[in-house]
């Protein structure tokens, strides 16, 4: 396979990566024919996950939305993967064009797409960090100079925090930005949610195959609700994507109802007081 302009020389170009699949998943272009394969392989088997994933990012639109509306002016995107469809910095200057961003994200080629992307846009900077380490992430130069500590700040973890398998370290992640920022920050969170019905024996032979490559952690409701533990949940609460807050005029959707019960999610917005 040749190797595109943007990749840089130390990405596997044989080895899929869940920032470009969900990149895939969304229309994106910024994914490699590993990503795409990857991705025809579990939709052959769950065509579900493309609305449910499509669901997660309208839900963090919703989500910036409402943050940019109670007047939150910076972001910090962690886990961030490519921003390409329904971006955060899109979204947040498109209410506040004064809204300062920063993508995070510890995969090089997620790293090197966005900087493509938001190349020109002096209020968007990316940082190439492990977010398991959340005071490195904080004390980072870059993201010092890009946001300020001592004014609210919307902390994004969105499609992340699944990929963290030690169960413990979820809590310990979101415990160490929140400490990091002051009364009237905001979480924003979505979580894989574990299926209330048994798997088919093919949908855990195509878990299981996308697992070698990506391991996940399916938690329950309760277990993601626990990751707010100090905040104060706005309403609706910890509740599917497709329940947080839909637009007034949203039609009822069986296919995203339908969606959601195969690829359950867990997403929810607190507020530090």
């Amino acid at each position: 396979m040749e190797r595109p302009s943007w990749a840089p020389p130390e990405v596997d170009l044989y080895r899929p990566s869940p920032a470009r699949i969900y990149d895939y998943m969304l229309g994106g272009s910024h994914n490699f024919a590993v990503d795409r394969n990857m991705a025809e392989h579990v939709l052959a088997v769950v065509p579900q996950v493309r609305l449910a994933a499509h669901a997660n990012r309208a839900f963090l639109r919703r989500a910036v939305d409402h943050l940019a509306a109670a007047g939150i002016r910076q972001f910090i995107d962690l886990g961030s993967g490519i921003p390409t469809v329904g971006n955060v910095h899109e979204t947040a200057q498109r209410t506040a064009p004064d809204a300062r961003v920063v993508y995070v994200d510890h995969d090089p080629v997620a790293v090197s797409h966005s900087r493509e992307i938001v190349a020109g846009n002096p209020l968007v900077t990316v940082v190439q960090a492990d977010i398991r380490s959340p005071q490195a992430v904080v004390d980072d130069p870059a993201v010092r100079a890009a946001l300020d500590f001592s004014r609210p700040v919307g902390v994004l973890m969105v499609a992340v925090l699944h990929f963290v398998l030690d169960d413990a370290e979820p809590a310990a992640i979101t415990a160490g930005f929140m400490r990091a920022v002051v009364p009237g920050s905001y979480l924003v969170l979505s979580h894989a949610g574990a299926l209330v019905r048994p798997a088919s024996p093919e949908e855990l032979a195509v878990s299981d195959h996308y697992a070698r490559a990506n391991p996940v952690a399916m938690r329950t409701r309760d277990e993601v609700t626990a990751f707010f533990a100090g905040l104060e949940l706005i309403e609706p609460g910890v509740v599917e994507a497709m329940d947080w807050r839909p637009e007034p005029d949203a039609a009822p959707n069986p296919m995203m109802r339908s969606a959601a019960e195969a690829v359950p999610s867990h997403v929810g917005v607190a507020v530090k007081r």
